[in-house]
């Protein structure tokens, strides 16, 4: 194991804050969302976004339910620039959603992106300037009134070009590196900044607090929203933003603590793209809302359609394990996860509550657009219950429950030998195999039955060991009638434990089916199944089966 030097690395310091609330707090509605999808996730790409691409991703968004929108940096380029000219002269900005670009504090990136701005009924401008004692030490060598001087030289800024400007402009300030900046300084530029815009209740001011690199446990970001929430001026007037990215794999639970914090309003982006580790997930978020009953005002009712579009776009792949919307995140190969949902399932059909609890299934998969076909798959891994859901679900054949573990063992020895997960078409062709194509050394010729008051009569033409027989018993029933029939020549002894039935398809063309189980002295049960449009043929057929099973 490597050796890391002494003293390399050191603990976050807590956050003084005794009387901290936010710990009993629940995230009872959805905050303000901005996408930062075009500006932020477009920065981290290998290859940038081009025009239609952005365009795409646009106009999902906007269908998703964003309402505000961090389309680019339009002072830094060319291409941001266009795309935002092309949203404003193609129309393609709904009134109810607000633009937002992002610029640094220098008067010729503000005059340029005022200049893209022409036509834009809503926009906030987003300025920015790292505070972190890091930065301030490391990047730009700057004292802390340097850095306060900075961040108002912009704001100035933004209040000139304001005035020329036809159109509603909002303010977003980020002291960039919050989370490694001293709470006490960042509070102090913050306000400077609020102070010099002119806060009030018709001129808010969005104060977004990022996790620019995320630097401690959750906790601790939650402890400095809520500290900023208590020593931010006019806080009625300032909308509290969060911006956290996953550089420690926990920006989902930081933005969640934060809500709880205080935290009026979420930047982030789809499945997580942006820097490094990336931006928290705002589809992750919404769906977590949703799992507890919270309305997210966000639509991820078809959630492949977002995935092609983010991975087309971006030309980013989306991890298989992805929470909610991975491929095989609704997917269980383990057979006792198999079982639990298969009779969850069952459950919720039969209850009258709408009320959502299968085991292992955090959300109803429907209601982001996926099927159940995909929950159950088998591998080495599966279990009886998983087998039998699969050819209940995709060919409707209701396995009694004592013969799952037979089907189960049967494809098992599958599973082993090929060492790899089994399509449903495989699954059907094995248990025909089993059941259906067995090796005969006994099989049905003709059956015919008749019935008087309790007793059924049949005769039974059959083939044994390549001779054809034709025999006749009397029983309480088709199937003991045929058995006291087929045991007149039948060397083999054997008994009925159980039998089941049920029909599969639609009423004009539905078929019997039937499943015998058997047992005979040297084996504890087999069992058999039989298929035909008469019920009673469709039984003989399943005992024949067993019989054919057993003594091969």
């Amino acid at each position: 194991m490597n050796q890391i030097a002494q003293g390399k690395y050191r603990p976050y310091p807590k956050i003084d804050l005794p009387n901290r609330k936010w710990p009993d707090n629940t995230i009872t509605k959805a905050p303000k969302w901005c996408s930062v999808d075009l500006r932020d996730g477009n920065q981290a790409l290998v290859n940038p976004m081009d025009m239609n691409k952005k365009l795409e991703l646009f106009t999902l968004l906007v269908k998703l339910g964003f309402k505000e929108i961090e389309v680019g940096f339009p002072s830094a380029s060319k291409v941001e620039f266009d795309f935002l000219r092309r949203l404003v002269d193609d129309k393609l900005i709904p009134d109810d959603v607000t633009i937002q670009v992002l610029v640094q504090a220098r008067e010729h990136l503000i005059a340029k992106t005022f200049e893209s701005l022409q036509g834009v009924k809503k926009a906030t401008v987003h300025i920015y300037n790292s505070t972190s004692t890091a930065q301030r030490k490391i990047v730009f060598a700057m004292s802390q009134e340097e850095i306060i001087a900075l961040a108002l030289e912009g704001v100035d800024l933004v209040k000139k070009y304001e005035k020329l400007h036809d159109g509603q402009i909002f303010l977003e300030y980020s002291p960039e590196s919050f989370t490694g900046t001293e709470l006490e300084y960042a509070a102090k530029i913050c306000n400077a900044v609020t102070e010099r815009w002119g806060i009030s209740p018709t001129r808010k001011v969005i104060i977004n607090l990022p996790a620019t690199v995320e630097m401690a446990t959750p906790n601790i970001y939650a402890d400095q929203i809520e500290w900023m929430s208590n020593h931010l001026n006019n806080r009625e007037n300032v909308l509290i933003s969060t911006h956290t990215h996953n550089d420690r794999g926990t920006s989902v639970a930081a933005t969640e603590l934060a809500l709880l914090a205080g935290a009026d309003r979420v930047e982030g982006t789809l499945l997580s793209n942006g820097e490094r580790t990336g931006n928290v997930d705002i589809i992750t978020l919404a769906l977590n809302m949703t799992s507890q009953g919270v309305d997210s005002e966000l639509d991820f009712s078809n959630v492949n359609e977002v995935i092609e579009i983010v991975e087309r776009c971006t030309e980013l792949p989306t991890h298989p394990r992805h929470p909610y919307v991975g491929e095989l995140v609704y997917t269980a190969f383990s057979g006792s996860h198999q079982d639990a949902i298969n009779k969850g399932l069952a459950f919720q059909k039969r209850k009258a509550d709408s009320f959502w609890e299968v085991p292992y299934l955090p959300i109803d998969p429907k209601d982001v657009g996926r099927t159940y076909e995909s929950i159950i798959r088998i591998n080495s891994q599966s279990g009886k219950g998983g087998i039998a859901y699969i050819l209940e679900k995709n060919y409707a054949y209701q396995l009694p429950k004592a013969m799952h573990p037979e089907i189960g063992r049967v494809v098992q020895m599958v599973t082993d030998e090929k060492g790899r997960e089994l399509e449903a078409e495989e699954i059907l062709q094995i248990f025909r195999d089993t059941y259906f194509n067995a090796k005969e050394h006994i099989s049905l010729v003709d059956l015919t039955l008749s019935s008087d008051k309790k007793i059924s009569t049949c005769t039974l033409v059959y083939n044994y060991n390549g001779k054809e027989i034709t025999a006749k018993g009397e029983g309480n029933g088709p199937i003991d009638a045929c058995k006291n029939a087929l045991m007149k020549d039948y060397t083999n002894e054997f008994t009925i434990n159980s039998y089941f039935e049920h029909s599969c398809g639609d009423k004009s063309s539905a078929k019997a089916i039937a499943y015998i189980e058997i047992q005979t002295d040297e084996i504890i049960s087999c069992f058999g199944v039989g298929e035909d449009n008469d019920i009673a043929t469709a039984s003989i057929l399943a005992l024949f089966s067993a019989l054919n099973r057993a003594f091969n």
